[in-house]
């Protein structure tokens, strides 16, 4: 009778372990072409991640959440385990590596194509030119007559962490510059605002919202002259193909996963032809130009 029931609590035991085994295996090894998950992203890239989004659920059985975020609190989300799929205008840094070491998952990381920065400014100022000698040296405190300031999305953002490191500053510094929270706001306040200049991602001016895309007849593209160059060139895709934009910033998809799921699946897709026809469309610049077949009758 001992043994019996013995044997009995220790299968109900294992028949549990079982269970919840089997019930945190099921929501968390998602399969590269279906089941669901949460990809953060930096919102200066949402509206091309977004595309993506839309057409790999209309092919395959997924469903993939888009959370948009600022870059540096993208990667704390990363870090916290909210999401473990990114993507982000940079690679991992040193630390966010090692941390991932620690846990014994290797990060794989996909380049999936290159976009830029771009600077904005009212239509009223006729000149639409600019140095991005004059916009570094503003930044490091030098007045110029041609900017009154320069506006981003957010204090936190890729565009803010990317011109900081161009004018090798390691604090934003206040006087001239003003930050809000989306690329929505600076393009308002530089349609609204002479003298402005304002830092968006590219992707924003080329899949402009209802609202963006009412506030663009006020606002003029400005075209930029690289560091010791001589030329000014516009943030075009062709531009940003033959290296001539000196703005353009590559763009990853990292897959923190630990696993074959539908994080790779993902980023599969959008490295692969559709997914970079996609990209070219959008105006951005894909890792590979898809190939076009003609048919001959």
């Amino acid at each position: 009778m001992k043994l019996s029931l013995s044997f009995s609590v220790l299968f109900a035991i294992l028949l549990s372990s079982l269970f919840f085994c089997c019930k945190k295996n099921s929501s968390e090894n998602d399969t590269i072409l279906k089941g669901g998950i949460t990809v953060i992203v930096d919102e200066t890239l949402e509206p091309i991640i977004a595309d993506q989004v839309e057409v790999f659920e209309s092919e395959y059985n997924a469903d993939i959440t888009v959370n948009s975020k600022s870059e540096m609190e993208a990667s704390l989300a990363l870090v916290k385990d909210t999401s473990r799929i990114i993507v982000l205008s940079r690679e991992l840094n040193e630390s966010e590596i090692k941390y991932f070491e620690k846990l014994k998952i290797k990060p794989k990381t996909t380049k999936i194509g290159t976009d830029a920065i771009a600077f904005i400014s009212n239509k009223k100022n006729n000149d639409t030119l600019i140095s991005l000698q004059e916009v570094i040296d503003f930044m490091r405190g030098k007045s110029t007559d041609k900017i009154k300031g320069l506006v981003f999305d957010n204090p936190n953002s890729s565009t803010v962490r990317y011109m900081n490191e161009l004018a090798s500053l390691k604090v934003t510094p206040e006087k001239g510059i003003y930050s809000f929270k989306t690329n929505e706001e600076v393009v308002e306040f530089v349609s609204n605002n002479e003298g402005m200049v304002g830092i968006v991602g590219l992707n924003w001016l080329y899949q402009p919202t209802a609202t963006i895309e009412s506030y663009l007849k006020n606002v003029n593209v400005l075209s930029v002259k690289g560091v010791g160059k001589n030329d000014y060139f516009a943030p075009t895709q062709n531009n940003i193909a033959e290296g001539t934009y000196p703005l353009a910033r590559d763009l990853f998809i990292i897959n923190c996963q630990g696993y074959s799921g539908l994080g790779m699946g993902f980023a599969s897709f959008i490295a692969g032809d559709v997914g970079q026809r996609i990209m070219l469309k959008a105006g951005l610049l894909p890792v590979r130009v898809p190939s076009r077949k003609l048919l001959i009758k």
